[in-house]
């Protein structure tokens, strides 16, 4: 069970279902007022868990042979040969369709085609496009921001500007994090054949630029919930403060291009996305 366990990535499968959960409560037209749907919470939180893990663990069986070579990766049931290929490939696809049905038919029909999807433009465009070229990243960040939507779309029952903000902010925080990540593991992905943007380019000049840029990016963006009204002056200045200190690890990476300034971008992401979500919720207006 612990190997099936690890094919979901279970730490990624809890900040996907952070960021639907924070939809979920934004497309409540009245969150305080005790009269949320807890049975469709459960069953958005439920089938979105569903979706994510299968997909991680078809994304496991699909990269088998690069996490094979690649020493972080190699530890992982398929290429440690805990599991076979075909075991995880089967595990996958039950838990995603489950997931599917579970959003369609338990949530509504816009929830579960969302979650599919995420789930197809993940495996099919960029997973494969990641052995071709260090784009593959910005078709990446594009699933990777669609949880909030799903959340928000469970509970209002379509996307407006409100479930847009809470995609932007998801969106934009992605890239200083995967490119982090990218730099710290550049010569695993580099055995592996996975071209990312410090293996295409291993100075890392444009790998801490690009760093800069979204993390000066995601200031202005994280605005937005203030300026649609979805939180207040909390919020507003908390997010301001969150950004810049943010771009604050990131300008260090320009200056010092190492592994321990890139953890620390890392670290500061990490931190970033469930303090800024905190910070939308609680300074919520309640009418």
């Amino acid at each position: 069970m612990r190997e099936y366990i690890a094919l979901t990535k279970p730490r990624i499968t809890w900040l996907i279902l952070m960021s639907t959960g924070v939809g979920y409560f934004f497309g409540l037209k009245h969150p305080w007022d005790g009269r949320a749907d807890w049975l469709l919470l459960l069953n958005t939180l439920v089938g979105t868990g569903l979706i994510a893990s299968g997909t991680a663990a078809l994304n496991q069986w699909y990269e088998r042979k690069a996490d094979a070579l690649m020493r972080r990766t190699a530890g992982r049931p398929i290429p440690s040969g805990q599991l076979t290929a075909a075991r995880a490939l089967w595990f996958g696809a039950a838990l995603a369709m489950a997931g599917f049905l579970e959003l369609y038919f338990g949530v509504n029909p816009l929830t579960g085609l969302l979650g599919a999807i995420t789930l197809g433009s993940y495996l099919f465009l960029y997973t494969p496009l990641k052995q071709r070229s260090h784009l593959s990243t910005v078709i990446g960040a594009l699933p990777g921001a669609v949880p909030p939507l799903m959340g928000y779309a469970a509970s209002y029952g379509s996307l407006t500007g409100e479930a847009w903000a809470l995609f932007a902010i998801l969106f934009v925080w992605q890239f200083p994090h995967f490119l982090a990540i990218a730099w710290m593991y550049r010569d695993d992905y580099a055995r592996a054949g996975i071209r990312m943007l410090p293996v295409v380019e291993p100075d890392g000049m444009s790998t801490s630029r690009q760093i800069v840029l979204y993390a000066s990016t995601l200031i202005p963006v994280s605005l937005f919930p203030a300026l649609l009204g979805m939180s207040g002056k909390i919020y507003l200045i908390g997010s301001l403060a969150l950004g810049f200190w943010f771009l604050y690890t990131g300008v260090r990476v320009a200056f010092e291009r190492t592994n321990v300034r890139a953890r620390q971008v890392l670290l500061a992401s990490v931190i970033y996305l469930p303090v800024i979500y905190g910070l939308m919720v609680f300074d919520r207006p309640s009418l």
